[in-house]
């Protein structure tokens, strides 16, 4: 990339002149008019050496200029010693013909090659519904997937769903009770009973676990079987294919052996229970199995470690849960650097906000939980009355890039409340505006061809002239592959929300200032390759999000 011939260019130049450090960045400046790359080499060389950073960034430029990098037009100096760099007009030309040969390849690299990496997310737990709250970690665990598998590793995606716990219990109790309510239901009913009937639904857990009721199994499997299918149903519609599930009935006993097998070591009873004592390590104590003997869900979290590992020996495991459970995740990870270190070391935990409709959060246990299927019907709806032809697969890849867009372009770890209007908005700053722009691109490049204008090419082959003014857009698409390596070095999927909708912007102002598709203008045929490239950047982006391009909008 670019970006490393000028750091290498500027580590170069500051070793010339006596100073050897590798604390500057290079990166690219906020207004387009600084150029396309600034570095701040000068004033790190006048800290080094208690001079003045102007003085050091003239002496940088001159030492620049001796072998100035390819790509490299113009230097100059901004500031109080900011050095900017401006590429040239052959530069980007090159880069639309890579864009254009390369295709969907584009933004891609070796950066994990080797590697294999296991990502776990969404783990919607049977016998409850598939909320909001499920989306968010969905759309956000896709993302990294793809931004992982981009980077050429070997990648497996995971679900942990716990088919076992009070919450089975409670769901079962509202069954028997009223066997007509839905799974999600009657949950919400077991849950509104629990505290008048504890006795009878811990008694019920228990035989769950135990499997010692043919009556109680059957509805079990029965209620597993027909959650699960709606949770597969899903995840078609959200484009998400798992490699492998993992419950917590293979977990449990797994976890059971560990915990006691390191009690007096790492654990120690308390109450007729297993504790971890975290405030050793600055947390809190928390339960591994209880006073029954039963494994917690943080025992049967480190006993899933160990399945993960034994079913794919990753080099790192990502695990994308909600941020309610931070604090209980610290003492995990605390209890297993003790038990797997290993395994600790391989685990980043990615946690996210809550997702809320303008009418409020959602609860289960109240049964006013709000449905991801719900949320996808009413987004689809409101789609269908923006539509002159309704198409009912347009319809939904549509409602679906609005809901993605609105939970990647912040941050993982800050809640979101979704907005209708602005989430299906066609001029700017959502899923749906980008698909649009995306569309936009390609009909206008089957009006190329439909005017027959030559295809240009960035070699000696050239048909067609390159126009001397770079456009905006043209110092945007360049930066592409940057984009995808920088997100996922930050596990930050709102960086290529935000690159593409910069980009998106960028091109509908060049599509509104020039006539692209005219077999009579020279410059036509770079100005489709130029449109061909935004097009593909676009399809590659809006892939690494799990965005669809639609035919037609």
């Amino acid at each position: 990339m670019i970006r490393e011939r000028l750091t290498d260019a500027i580590a170069k130049a500051l070793k010339s002149l006596g100073i050897e450090t590798g604390e500057f960045v290079v990166e690219h400046p906020a207004d387009l008019s600084h150029g396309d790359y600034s570095t701040n080499a000068a004033m790190v060389a006048a800290k080094a050496t208690g001079s003045n950073s102007r003085e050091w960034a003239n002496k940088i430029v001159v030492e620049l200029e001796k072998h100035k990098p390819d790509g490299v037009a113009r230097i100059d100096i901004a500031g109080p010693g900011f050095i900017n760099f401006h590429l040239s007009r052959e530069f980007f030309a090159e880069r639309v013909g890579e864009i254009v040969r390369v295709s969907s390849a584009y933004g891609k690299n070796d950066s994990l090659k080797g590697q294999k990496v296991m990502v776990e997310y969404t783990d919607p737990n049977p016998f409850k519904e598939f909320h909001i709250g499920h989306l968010m970690s969905n759309a956000i665990g896709e993302s990294l997937s793809r931004l992982v598998e981009a980077s050429s590793a070997e990648t497996k995606r995971v679900c942990y769903q716990g088919d076992v716990g009070m919450h089975v219990a409670k769901a079962l109790w509202g069954k028997m009770h009223k066997p007509n309510a839905s799974w999600g239901e009657a949950y919400a009913i077991g849950a509104q009973e629990y505290d008048k009937r504890k006795e009878d639904i811990d008694s019920l857990n228990k035989k769950i676990y135990e499997r010692s009721d043919k009556n109680i199994n059957a509805l079990y499997d029965e209620g597993k079987q027909a959650t699960l299918a709606v949770f597969e149903n899903l995840y078609a519609v959200l484009g998400t294919t798992f490699d492998h599930y993992f419950f917590e009935t293979e977990a449990a006993p797994v976890g059971k052996k560990i915990v006691e097998d390191a009690v007096g070591k790492v654990f120690e009873e308390s109450n007729d229970a297993v504790v971890f004592k975290g405030e050793k390590y600055g947390l809190h104590t928390r339960v591994f199995l209880n006073s029954q003997g039963i494994p917690t869900y943080e025992a049967k979290e480190l006993a899933l470690a160990k399945l993960k590992y034994d079913w794919f020996p990753y080099d790192t495991s990502i695990v994308v849960t909600g941020n309610e459970i931070n604090e209980y995740f610290r003492v995990l990870l605390a209890a297993m650097r003790e038990v797997f270190p290993e395994l600790a070391a391989k685990t980043k935990h990615i946690s996210h906000g809550m997702l809320r409709l303008p009418s409020g959060k959602m609860s289960s246990r109240k049964g006013n939980v709000i449905t991801a299927l719900s949320l996808i019907e009413e987004v689809k709806d409101r789609v269908r009355e923006k539509m002159e032809e309704p198409d009912e697969t347009i319809a939904e890849q549509v409602a679906i890039a609005a809901i993605k867009y609105s939970i990647l372009k912040q941050a993982p770890g800050k809640d979101i409340t979704f907005d209708f209007d602005k989430s299906l908005s066609f001029e700017g700053d959502s899923g749906p505006y980008l698909q649009y722009t995306a569309v936009r691109a390609r009909s206008v490049l089957e009006k190329g061809k439909a005017e027959q204008v030559p295809t240009w090419e960035s070699d000696s082959q050239v048909k067609g002239e390159v126009p001397e003014q770079v456009t905006e857009t043209e110092r945007l698409l360049y930066r592409f592959p940057e984009v995808v390596e920088e997100a996922l070095t930050m596990y930050a999927p709102q960086q290529v929300v935000h690159y593409l909708t910069a980009l998106a912007g960028s091109f509908n102002t060049f599509y509104a200032k020039e006539k692209i598709a005219d077999a009579k203008d020279p410059r036509s045929p770079y100005k489709l390759a130029l449109t061909r490239a935004t097009a593909t950047v676009l399809a590659n982006g809006l892939w690494l999000l799990g965005i669809v391009v639609p035919t037609k909008m």
